[in-house]
């Protein structure tokens, strides 16, 4: 396949999730597209530093927001793999500098993966005054055998803001495994938000761990999962209160249909000041009855009505 064409499958499928192709084609918009471990578009704008470096077996993308700058559009990063098996590796280092403000917009896209394993690992850094905020979508085969790895370390620095939200709702899940750490210093703010949906037999492992490691520091780490059919879910969501006046909240909802469905969730909550605050709720059950009949009373099926609280849910 040539990269014209990569291109054309990986834009048509972002396309799906809702994003714009023509912003990959805007000038005033940054953006890179991976192939495999290929660069097939790149554009950098003033105040941003987009560095690639290809291996083997995948990219590594440097990220750097210069101090002070306000990116005033979203940066859009597609990584992507249009073959039926394989495997990829994508590293991202992002720094975003000293009151500096970025928005990225990220989409993961695998349609014809058959046999497929990505690893992804990202490592960010906010500094001081600084505000991030990463959206995360993935689109995947229905084909149910893609491994999806990913990692992503988070170090908030004093009075600056992070927050990360996965997605992965629109297609099957396959085996994912999604793994969030993030370390808030004094005054930052932090969230992590997943939300995924399984079926069939796909198998879905999260772990959203918050520390809390400066005065002041507020953080939330949010997971909502729909287990379907033979899917196993299990969630476990950690805070740690090691500053005073620090405080977390970790939630996870849970819902099921399907006989054979196996989900679990654990929270963790530890704290070594006295003065941490730390909160959870967690909840695991079937779609709610009392509106599946408000919705039936409207006109829907059970089984429409059903699709229409999830969608919700999962918004």
């Amino acid at each position: 396949m040539d990269v014209r064409k990569e291109f054309e499958t990986i834009v048509k499928t972002a396309e799906k999730l809702g994003t714009d192709a023509s912003k990959f084609m805007d000038k005033r918009i940054a953006s890179i597209i991976i192939s495999g471990n290929k660069v097939i578009g790149l554009n950098n704008v003033s105040g941003l530093k987009l560095v690639p470096t290809t291996f083997e077996d995948g990219v590594q993308v440097d990220m750097e927001i210069e101090e002070g700058v306000e990116i005033p559009l979203p940066i859009h990063v597609c990584t992507g793999f249009v073959e039926k098996k394989g495997y990829q590796r994508v590293i991202f280092n992002i720094r975003v500098k000293k009151n500096a403000r970025v928005r990225f917009i990220a989409h993961c896209v695998f349609p014809q993966a058959e046999e497929f394993t990505h690893n992804a690992v990202s490592n960010v850094i906010v500094e001081s005054g600084a505000i991030m905020e990463y959206y995360d979508e993935h689109y995947h085969s229905d084909f149910g055998t893609i491994t999806l790895n990913t990692t992503t370390n988070a170090i908030v620095e004093s009075d600056a803001v992070y927050k990360n939200t996965f997605h992965l709702t629109k297609t099957r899940v396959g085996k994912l495994n999604v793994i969030m750490n993030l370390e808030l210093k004094e005054n930052a703010v932090g969230e992590l938000i997943s939300k995924v949906k399984g079926s069939k037999d796909d198998e879905v492992y999260i772990n959203e761990v918050v520390h809390l490691s400066g005065e002041h520091a507020r953080g939330l780490a949010k997971t909502v999962v729909v287990g379907l059919d033979e899917s196993k879910v299990n969630v476990l969501n950690e805070a740690y209160g090691n500053a005073p006046y620090s405080r977390a909240h970790i939630s996870c909802e849970e819902i099921t249909k399907g006989e054979k469905v196996i989900v679990s969730t654990t929270p963790v909550l530890k704290i070594t000041n006295d003065l941490a605050e730390l909160t959870h709720e967690a909840s695991i059950g079937r779609v709610s009855e009392k509106q599946l009949e408000t919705l039936m009373a409207k006109g829907l099926t059970e089984e429409e009505a059903t699709d229409l609280i999830i969608k919700g849910l999962l918004l």
